[in-house]
């Protein structure tokens, strides 16, 4: 199996967690050419602690800027109030069930879950 895509799922609300994991390794995957292809997907707490820190706000930039692909949960984000919050900083909100299985039944990605 040849591996070439990476899809992190952020799950947790831990800012620690965040920053020196899930943010810095999606930096770093996709600046250093680790991956053909590098997606972080941001899921229920995720998305309050993007909403709420603007530190994260900033790191999320650089790693978009890196050519990241960030999405977000678009039940998640309505439901605490943030959809429009997180299409204003270039995120992709939308429904991530259906993309999600696909991104899982594709051979060629390899799935991290924080």
């Amino acid at each position: 199996m040849n591996y070439e895509k990476l899809i992190i799922l952020w799950v947790t609300g831990d800012r620690e967690a965040a920053m020196n994991m899930v943010l810095m390794y999606a930096l770093k995957s996709n600046s250093n050419h680790w991956w053909k292809e590098c997606k972080l997907i941001a899921w229920g707490p995720s998305n309050m602690l993007i909403a709420e820190d603007p530190e994260i706000r900033l790191m999320l930039t650089q790693i978009m800027d890196t050519g990241v692909k960030v999405e977000a949960c678009k039940r998640c984000a309505e439901g605490y109030g943030i959809d429009e919050k997180l299409e204003d900083l270039g995120i992709e909100v939308k429904l991530m069930g259906e993309p999600f299985t696909e991104y899982l039944r594709d051979p060629s990605y390899r799935v991290i879950t924080i």
